[in-house]
């Protein structure tokens, strides 16, 4: 799995944003995908999941019924739709690869690069 975000931009509150992030690899139909977000000052955190057979989903209470995770296997493409964004979304967002359905970090072992996301007031 080698992943790579994009997506990232400036936003005002309010407006929607959708990251994409793609995987250059072979395997990734077997894997959980996550987007994880770091605010400056801050820690990275969880920010949503996708299981790879049946699709659940999960998120953390901060974006839940504003963010939506989706995949799409045969493109090998996971996606993150953010509606209603809020200056505290502001973060560098990152996708990645685990083997456990999971918003632990440590369990994601394929990261991508990262892709900046500013909302403005």
């Amino acid at each position: 799995v080698q992943l790579q975000a994009s997506g990232g931009g400036l936003v005002q509150a309010g407006d929607s944003l959708r990251l994409s992030c793609v995987d250059s690899g072979r395997t990734f139909s077997n894997y959980i995908l996550g987007w994880f977000r770091q605010a400056p000052g801050k820690e990275r955190e969880f920010v949503a999941a996708v299981s790879w057979g049946t699709g659940n989903t999960r998120y953390s209470d901060s974006v839940k019924g504003r963010f939506t995770i989706s995949r799409d296997n045969a493109k090998k493409t996971v996606d993150l739709q953010m509606n209603s964004r809020k200056i505290e979304d502001t973060a560098v967002y990152y996708c990645a690869a685990g083997r456990y359905f999971t918003t632990a970090q440590r369990e994601f072992d394929n990261w991508g690069q990262g892709t900046l996301v500013t909302v403005s007031s």
